[in-house]
């Protein structure tokens, strides 16, 4: 059994074929950055060549400096018509120029002949040569095997020279693609039993990874070839069978963050690691950060603009929660009596549904790492705590937004200045009634008066739309007094609805991301107006920029 397991993500890729589930290039940069923070070790950053984003992802993560994650690119094996050399999906994998790739292919004999139309050998063979074509230009090879479980159960033999054809192409890790989500567990582990089995009785010849020599002898595999799980939720089973592989031997386990996928999602990483780390006792290098996994878990929730849900294990705001009677009072004296693991473990709290101490560890926690001095019996606690429940029963969440929440603490805390002050705004948004054409006809003008250390600044700006006419005119006004203001850019800006029953009438939240040379931060912003929530986050913007640097400047001095 492995000593070391490892979490391979794809919620950039297999998690964004899920419905009403987007991410931008920057959203994806974004997320990569986050499972690196966690400890992920592979992030599959997509299929190159399929989109033009697609193939700039690749070209943008490259600008990073990964601490932990290596990004792999993911694809099909070659087209039966056209050697390796002149396929042009093994071309974009190579062009990706990832440390790491993955490739899948066809398992289950039904899609050799429905799907690709080709004879079996010839799926063998296309097999073998996708992978040795490969295994010379890269550091990790991986083989999906789509559909394997569903393809050993009608052909097991098969199936398992599908497996052979791999191994003998150079793969480092053969996953098993549970591509339908409708395996059982029993299934799962009868399977992997079986290949265990198979693959222990192989000598094969392997292709050669870069800067590897023989190591098994003439006619043996120079490396031990590792099993993987893919499994997806079709049967709510997903992540009980990629517990139960592991438990059976398999070391790389594949899935998304909150299990968001095609259908009914993948395998859901979230509960998967903490199980796996805090109750089978495996290690993997992600296993030291489960604290963070709850925060990671909401800010890819909100990244991809959809509402999280409350009730997810582990990581679900609801996880902890507990509400009256028996429950309350056995908590309180024990929390092992209604918990099965310590919340904190996983970066969660632990919430009394009817009691005011409900979030008092998790504004601890965040002070701490805002590197603010917090006492957890200061009065201040509870004040910024209640602030804090007000603000959420409007719809404001931090997950995304941390800029925010730390000026909430701040301004609790007395220690954040006003570096300006709004006198008034008015946007006005003009279309020619009798004009045709498209929507760049429309013009969108800010007027806004602020006060600046005493003085009046009354400005106005044009935009691309009501948001960027108000951004534009605020940061006109402050350049005179703020000149390092002009560093800034806005990254990303988001709109969730909230509470959609309401129609036109409801509240919505504005998520915006900003960044200067040396960070980026969020904010965020909630109304029933889109344009004063979107002053508020873009106000918070301005204001933690401002007060970053007077501290910057304070600890030089």
């Amino acid at each position: 059994m492995p000593e070391q397991l490892t979490i391979y993500d794809t919620t950039l890729r297999d998690g964004t074929q899920a419905e009403n589930f987007n991410l931008s290039v920057e959203d994806k940069v974004r997320i990569t950055l986050k499972l690196d923070e966690l400890g992920v070790d592979f992030v599959e950053g997509g299929w190159p060549g399929a989109s033009p984003a697609a193939t700039r992802y690749f070209e943008e993560i490259r600008n990073y400096d990964l601490k932990h994650t290596v990004v792999a690119a993911f694809g099909s094996t070659r087209n039966f018509s056209k050697p390796p050399a002149d396929d042009p999906n093994l071309a974009a994998l190579l062009a990706a120029r990832t440390r790491a790739i993955t490739i899948f292919g066809k398992s289950w004999d039904i899609h050799v002949r429905d799907a690709l139309r080709i004879e079996l050998e010839d799926n063998l063979q296309i097999i073998e040569d996708s992978l040795a074509y490969l295994r010379p230009h890269v550091e990790f090879l991986f083989y999906d095997a789509e559909h394997f479980f569903d393809g050993y159960k009608a052909n097991p033999q098969y199936a398992l020279q599908t497996l052979e054809r791999a191994v003998a192409g150079g793969a480092q890790c053969l996953v098993l693609c549970d591509t339908n989500g409708g395996t059982l567990p029993g299934e799962v582990a009868t399977i992997i039993g079986e290949v265990t089995r198979h693959l222990d009785n192989l000598t094969i010849k392997t292709a050669v990874a870069p800067g590897l020599s023989a190591a098994a002898g003439e006619g043996g595999r120079e490396l031990p070839v590792e099993l993987g799980i893919h499994a997806h939720n079709d049967s709510e089973c997903a992540v009980a069978n990629s517990l139960v592989a592991v438990s059976l031997g398999v070391s790389q386990v594949q899935g998304t963050i909150n299990g968001i996928g095609e259908r009914c999602g993948n395998a859901n990483l979230t509960s998967i690691m903490p199980g796996l780390a805090l109750k089978m006792k495996r290690y993997f290098a992600a296993a030291e950060n489960l604290p963070n996994l709850t925060e990671t878990s909401r800010f890819v929730s909100e990244l991809g603009n959809l509402a999280h849900s409350k009730y997810q294990p582990y990581v679900g705001q609801a996880a902890f929660a507990h509400k009256g009677g028996i429950h309350v009072s056995a908590v309180k004296r024990n929390p092992l009596t209604y918990e099965h693991i310590d919340p904190e473990r996983v970066g969660n709290i632990r919430r009394i549904l009817i009691s005011d101490q409900a979030g008092r560890s998790n504004v601890l926690h965040k002070a701490k790492k805002f590197g603010i001095d917090l006492d957890s019996k200061d009065p201040l606690v509870s004040s910024i705590l209640k602030k804090l429940k007000e603000l959420e029963t409007q719809g404001f969440q931090y997950e995304g937004a941390e800029a925010s929440f730390e000026l909430l603490m701040r301004k609790a805390l007395g220690t954040c200045k006003d570096y300006f002050h709004l006198l008034g705004f008015r946007v006005i948004s003009q279309k020619d009634p009798c004009a045709l054409g498209p929507e760049e006809e429309v013009v969108e003008e800010a007027t806004l008066r602020l006060e600046v250390g005493g003085e009046v600044v009354h400005t106005a700006a044009l935009g691309h739309g009501p948001v960027n006419a108000l951004d534009n005119a605020l940061r006109k006004a402050l350049y005179g007094f703020y000149p390092q203001l002009e560093q800034v850019e806005l990254h990303d800006y988001k709109v969730r609805v909230l509470a959609s029953e309401h129609g036109t009438g409801a509240r919505v939240r504005v998520l915006v991301e900003s960044g200067d040379a040396d960070a980026t931060w969020g904010t965020v912003g909630v109304s029933h107006d889109i344009i004063e929530a979107s002053w508020q986050a873009l106000v918070d913007s301005i204001t933690y920029k401002l007060m970053k640097d007077e501290r910057h400047r304070q600890a030089e001095g």
